[in-house]
């Protein structure tokens, strides 16, 4: 007997569930392969990454058009039974009408939740205003409201990834953007355990994702003790399939082959797709 699967509805119903209390890890697949072997770990919900595609379709982070980013998203969302928050960038928009379409369009290709940055791609002038930025969140939530509103709205204040390390911007930008009706806040670059508290203090109740994308002191369960509700890891996973691939390709370059040495035998990653087909 073939075991249904969850409904879009399903998955935006989880993946709010899972926001409301404790602390989970929602790690970044960046194609259909990845995406499926974190299902099969045990992992509760996925997040997309836009560094990880960019990488895999030879182009910077940030460097792809909407359109191809919707196909993406929709082939993640067919991809696993797990809901799927997507790393929507700064909304695909010059200003607030364009971002609401842009949230439209992936509302519709099925994702659990999507955050929205604050960055402007422009490195004179990095940070959209305050009054812009918050806008910006306020279009996303009237999209998703007119499409359901069981979309999990993420926004995201880049200060501190653009060297804007004020902590007291940041958390101004978090309660603007929690006022116009961001479900859970993101500040990606804060890592502190002063910071981090702070800025759950402040956005409370709402939770707060928190990204760990490097060696850390930290586990989940000290993140958890915090108040962090989510805890992300970016392009990691995608730079640590990268670093694995760059030595083995310089191995090869040299003429060793040594660079395949600890890599998964054939059957094994062949069994792990064979299961759906």
């Amino acid at each position: 007997m073939t075991r249904s699967r969850p409904s879009i509805a399903d998955k935006r119903r989880t993946f709010h569930q899972l926001h409301q209390s404790g602390c989970f890890l929602l790690p970044n697949p960046w194609d259909v392969g990845s995406a499926r072997y974190l299902q099969s770990l045990g992992f509760k919900a996925l997040a997309s990454t836009s560094s990880g595609l960019a990488w895999s379709q030879g182009r910077p982070d940030n460097g792809l058009p909407l359109a191809q980013v919707l196909a993406h998203l929709r082939s993640m969302v067919d991809a696993t039974d797990l809901p799927l928050n997507a790393d929507f960038e700064n909304g695909f928009g010059p200003d607030a009408p364009t971002v609401a379409n842009s949230v439209r369009l992936a509302v519709e290709a099925g994702v659990a939740g999507l955050s929205i940055e604050d960055s402007t791609g422009v490195a004179s002038t990095p940070l959209f205003s305050l009054a812009e930025a918050t806008d910006r969140v306020r279009a996303a939530r009237g999209a998703i409201d007119a499409t359901g509103g069981d979309t999990l709205l993420v926004a995201r204040a880049e200060c501190f990834l653009v060297g804007k390390t004020d902590l007291n911007e940041v958390i101004a930008r978090l309660r603007a953007y929690a006022d116009v009706g961001a479900d859970c806040l993101y500040a990606p670059g804060v890592r502190t355990p002063e910071h981090i508290a702070a800025l759950v203090q402040a956005v409370a109740p709402k939770p707060v994702n928190v990204l760990v994308g490097s060696p850390s002191d930290f586990n989940l369960s000290k993140l958890a003790e915090l108040g962090v509700r989510r805890v992300s890891v970016g392009g990691a996973l995608a730079r640590a399939a990268w670093g694995g691939f760059m030595r083995a390709a310089q191995a090869l370059a040299e003429g060793r082959f040594d660079g395949f040495a600890g890599t998964p035998p054939h059957g094994d990653i062949d069994k792990l797709f064979s299961a759906r087909g």
